[in-house]
């Protein structure tokens, strides 16, 4: 594919300019030319492109308030022209190119999913104000300039933690018009926990009803029905966002012990737990109820996940012997296959034989791993999560009031300066499938509380599982990310003001 080309940028007339953008595109060449929208403006949607077009159309309307017509011809008018096809061959599944003159903007895209990408380059490029919820009387002018842009990992993703706190589906819906501005495709639901039980299985109901009233510090819970959940997934989809769910086992498995007796090897149930700590409870393992269990869970969360994956947990499971460990997994792992999906998990199921298209995430702090470079010789892939860089519920400074800190302070510029191609040894670039932005919700129990652990950092990971390598330097980056206030002040995002960034 070559490699990326300079960022050029030559003086243009707006505040913004396509080398601005975030994350930072494999090709950008700012123009002076502006386009400027006006009442008159239409929206051309190539075939196939009328989706991408309506979705463009529901952001720019509110703040404008023009009617911005969704339309399948345009000569003579104010365009802009969403196409499928005849774009560079570089651009690949997600890519695409946007050319912004004077008289015209058009993005081209091989695939839808590379048209949404492209909208939420463009729609950077416009003023702040394009983010507001009412009519706003001024000019709205699209800097100019040339993108062709593409994605170094093929997913790139933030995971929410809805087990320790639970999030409405309005909480999560919000969550996911938020991350997508950054070019996050996948949302990794962390649906159960010692803590509490998130999503209704039809077959064991009582998890839901009963496990699902629990939260961490003795908060209120809740659980998503299955009816709910097909919902989050389909506004994700329609999003361009997989949903991966996760149900941890053979650990951090208190919520379902504690309602279901027969999970539990004397046959008692364990008391429900909303303290933090980890590491203390595990399915009985050579128990057949165990797997029967295990396989009506698979089978009913398979059932309504779209999504290729499906997340069997794995980490932290110090109650549960190594030999026990191997003999779940040698018994689950072919379940998942069972009902079509593949699976994934966090790293430590690369201890236990998997097969090649298991997807473990790390999420440790770096340094020589004997199971990952064995699994990555074998063929797996991984997402990888660092909590040192990536998990956004460790606290920025000493004094921030929410969050941990078991991994250290995580400032802006550490969650930024990292290379998911040399955490490991052995785990190169071919071997990482992509990146993750894990939110862990222990002290998170608002939406505000979610913004704020997760901006600006969410940017920088993002940008990360997109820009190519090369393209990125720490002092380029905080001088673009600047420029991102006054839109998350737009969207009224509670983000923190990272002393590490001159703000705008």
């Amino acid at each position: 594919m070559g490699a990326p080309g300079p960022a050029v940028a030559s003086p243009a007339p707006t505040e913004r300019q396509v080398t601005d953008l975030i994350p930072a595109p494999v090709h950008a060449t700012a123009k002076a030319d502006a386009f400027r929208l006006t009442p008159l403006t239409v929206i051309r949607a190539g075939k196939g492109a009328g989706d991408e077009a309506a979705y463009l159309r529901g952001l720019l309307r509110p703040a404008t308030g023009y009617p911005l017509p969704v339309v399948p011809m345009s000569p003579g008018l104010s365009t802009i022209s969403l196409d499928l096809g005849q774009a560079d061959p570089r651009v690949g599944d997600e890519g695409y190119q946007l050319d912004v003159t004077k008289s015209a903007v058009r993005l081209r895209a091989n695939t839808s999913a590379g048209l949404f990408e492209g909208i939420q380059s463009l729609r950077q490029l416009l003023p702040s104000a394009i983010e507001a919820k009412t009519v706003q009387h001024r000019s709205w002018t699209i800097a100019g300039g040339s993108v062709l842009d593409y994605p170094r990992f093929a997913q790139r993703g933030a995971m929410l933690d809805v087990a320790r706190h639970f999030f409405t589906p309005a909480q999560v819906k919000k969550y996911i018009d938020q991350i997508v501005q950054y070019k996050i495709n996948t949302l990794h639901l962390h649906l159960s926990d010692d803590q509490g039980w998130r999503i209704e299985i039809k077959s064991w109901p009582r998890l839901a009803t009963e496990g699902g009233k629990t939260a961490a510090y003795g908060d209120p819970g809740g659980y998503y029905t299955q009816e709910q959940y097909k919902d989050i997934v389909a506004y994700a989809a329609s999003r361009h966002v997989m949903v991966v769910p996760e149900i941890d086992m053979p650990g951090h498995t208190n919520a379902a012990q504690s309602v279901y007796a027969e999970l539990n090897c004397d046959g008692k149930a364990v008391p429900p737990r909303t303290d933090i700590e980890v590491g203390y409870s595990s399915l009985c393992i050579k128990s057949p109820t165990t797997y029967r269990f295990v396989e009506d869970v698979i089978r009913e969360l398979a059932a309504i996940t779209p999504g290729k994956y499906l997340g069997i947990g794995g980490d932290e499971a110090h109650s549960t012997p190594a030999a026990d460990y191997q003999a779940f997994y040698e018994k689950v792992a072919p379940m998942v296959a069972k009902y079509g999906k593949t699976i994934t998990g966090w790293h430590e199921i690369a201890k236990v034989p998997l097969p090649t298209s298991a997807v473990p995430q790390y999420w440790d702090q770096g340094g020589t791993n004997a199971d990952l470079a064995a699994a990555a010789k074998r063929g797996n892939k991984f997402v990888m999560s660092p909590a040192n860089h990536a998990y956004l519920d460790m606290k920025y400074t000493e004094s921030t009031p929410l969050g941990q800190d078991w991994a250290g302070l995580v400032e802006v510029r550490d969650a930024y300066e990292w290379d998911p191609a040399k955490l490991v040894p052995g785990v190169g670039e071919k071997s990482v499938q992509g990146v993750e932005a894990p939110l862990w919700t222990e002290t998170i129990r608002t939406s505000a509380d979610i913004e704020y652990m997760a901006f600006p950092r969410l940017a920088g990971v993002a940008e990360i599982g997109w820009s190519p390598q090369a393209a990125r330097n720490w002092d380029g980056y905080r001088a673009r990310l600047a420029k991102q206030a006054p839109r998350w002040r737009a969207q009224d995002i509670n983000f923190y003001r990272s002393p590490q960034i001159d703000w705008k």
